[in-house]
């Protein structure tokens, strides 16, 4: 298995573990299980303004890639398979954050994107870097 692969593979599996949560377990502090685990704030609204530099299709190595709209909502997708879909919160400095289940982790720790600069996407969870598709004028545009 070559590394970008195994590097997928860690990044669905860490998706598909956050998820879990263990409902219908107490912690070792006797928590209530219907407890959220953070609180998250409501999505802020976003200005295409402040999203602009991120707008389009990111492709990496591995086979997958980022897109972004400039209303600021985005998804990752990898092998057909969507891994995150939501929405991006910019941070300043070419720096964004994802939403996670429609709000704002704020306070926990988050995944994100940043802008090494105007063609190169960096994904810190996977080290991995991103180049931008630049369309040629006249290509057909779809969402595919």
């Amino acid at each position: 298995m070559t590394r970008p692969m195994v590097l997928g593979a860690c990044a669905v599996a860490v998706l598909a573990l956050a998820g879990c949560g263990g409902a219908g377990k107490k912690d070792a502090a006797g928590a209530d299980p219907s407890a959220a685990a953070t609180t998250m704030a409501p999505l802020p609204a976003v200005k295409p303004s402040d999203v602009q530099p991120l707008v389009g299709r990111w492709v990496g190595t591995a086979k997958d890639y980022f897109q972004f709209t400039a209303d600021g909502s985005g998804v990752w997708v990898r092998n057909g398979r969507k891994l995150w879909s939501g929405a991006v919160i910019p941070e300043g400095g070419g720096e964004f954050r994802f939403s996670w289940n429609g709000g704002d982790p704020q306070t926990a720790s988050y995944w994100g994107v940043s802008l090494e600069d105007r063609t190169t996407l960096v994904f810190p969870v996977t080290n991995q870097k991103y180049k931008k598709v630049v369309s040629k004028p006249g290509a057909k545009k779809g969402n595919g």
